[in-house]
């Protein structure tokens, strides 16, 4: 497979490069161009974070490693920042050594974001477009209540918690996710909801979960005040 084979999903105001085999990797910009710039640029941010995963990524040499394998049509959730379209084989089922893959690429996401959050406690987060105002419990709130949402779409029921903290939520999603993506692998979870909803494949899941998950922790990062 060609590593650095990408999708440009384009809305109206943003584009989105996303790579078509490194879940989570893919940036934003005002064009193609810039999108593909940006992406090249968090190569090796990329790198770092899956560096606790054992799969071996390195970094393309040039914009011009880079291919592109298609162009899709974006939404209101592209231009707001969030990369939602499906690739062309996205309905294919998953195989197992991408179930593998995909499980060691997400656990080493969010160990990721783990370690953003930590660093960032009691640290003051500089305002401005990057996140707002939003401190950093708002944050992994947020991250959490994606994460549940996120499942909900994906077709997966997680198993309740009694009054539970943010990180024991945080840590039981993380976990049911994983159910969620055995049961998928095993043809347990309807491509469609009761009511004739389309549900997310396993493949995108993955790629909006691990792009969230990174997505956030890079922000922490960068807001961080020293």
């Amino acid at each position: 497979m060609n590593s650095f084979e990408i999708f440009l999903e384009i809305g109206q105001k943003k584009v989105f490069a996303v790579s078509a085999h490194w879940p989570g990797w893919a940036r934003a910009g005002r064009d193609e161009l810039t999108a593909i710039q940006s992406l090249w640029d968090s190569a090796s941010r990329y790198a770092k974070a899956l560096s606790s995963s054992g799969l071996q990524f390195l970094p393309p040499k040039s914009l011009s490693d880079f291919s592109i394998s298609g162009r899709l049509e974006g939404n209101i959730t592209t231009d707001f920042g969030a990369p939602d379209a499906f690739f062309p084989h996205d309905a294919e089922a998953i195989e197992i050594f991408e179930l593998e893959r995909s499980k060691k690429t997400l656990d080493s996401c969010w160990k990721a974001l783990d370690q953003a959050m930590l660093a960032a406690q009691g640290k003051e987060l500089k305002r401005g477009p990057r996140g707002g105002g939003r401190d950093l419990d708002k944050i992994i709130q947020h991250v959490v209540e994606a994460e549940e949402g996120y499942l909900k779409v994906f077709g997966y029921k997680p198993a309740k918690l009694d009054t539970p903290s943010i990180d024991e939520r945080k840590s039981h999603l993380r976990e049911e996710a994983f159910k969620g993506l055995e049961l998928a692998f095993s043809g347990q979870i309807s491509k469609v909801g009761p009511k004739g909803g389309k549900r997310w494949p396993p493949k995108f899941y993955i790629r909006r979960l691990a792009w969230h998950a990174l997505d956030h922790a890079w922000e922490i990062e960068d807001r961080i005040l020293s």
